[in-house]
């Protein structure tokens, strides 16, 4: 499986993320393995098997296994994550940021691969996800390393064509068997 047989699986309508995959993974200038760890974290996050399946296969060309899991952990994480800090920050509730979390997130200091790109792969799955406070704190984290605005840009651009992958695609899924 590969990259082209995702694109290859793109409907006719979906021309632009059929040509957006290509483009924004293909010839992204990131490297390899801030770009599959991205992809792959992302992939999880679109919960779209398909997706998964491909984007796993090409990604393992690309990454080590230690690699591997730690996108695997920050798409993870970030599925907590997301989900707490997003919900104490829409309560709107000012108070609840003086309450611990009490969540165990301990791959976060020690993630198994350079501390930028796991922080970049934090940020791509919480682009999908919508977590406003997330995407703010690992983007702080990053500029703070010394990490361009392009590069997180880069990141962004990859969460959002591989959710409208597996958008597609799972609407795909769906259209083809009631027809």
């Amino acid at each position: 499986m590969s990259l082209d047989a995702l694109k290859n699986a793109m409907p006719d309508y979906a021309k632009d993320t059929k040509l957006n995959l290509g483009s924004v993974i293909g010839t992204s200038t990131l490297p390899k393995q801030q770009v599959w760890g991205a992809a792959l974290a992302c992939a999880v996050t679109s919960r779209s098997a398909e997706v998964l399946r491909e984007i796993d296969a090409a990604a393992r060309e690309h990454l080590t296994e230690e690699a591997r899991g730690a996108a695997l952990s920050a798409a993870s994480i970030m599925a907590m994550n997301n989900v707490y800090y997003r919900g104490k920050h829409l309560i709107g509730d000012p108070e609840y940021a003086n309450l611990p979390a009490r969540l165990r997130m301990q791959v976060i200091a020690k993630p198994g691969v350079d501390k930028v790109d796991f922080e970049l792969w934090c940020l791509a799955v919480s682009a999908i996800t919508g977590c406003g406070v997330c995407l703010q704190s690992h983007e702080k984290t990053l500029r703070s390393s010394g990490v361009s605005r392009e590069t997180v840009h880069e990141a962004l651009r990859i969460a959002s064509v591989i959710h409208a992958a597996a958008v597609t695609l799972d609407a795909e899924s769906v259209l083809s068997v009631s027809v």
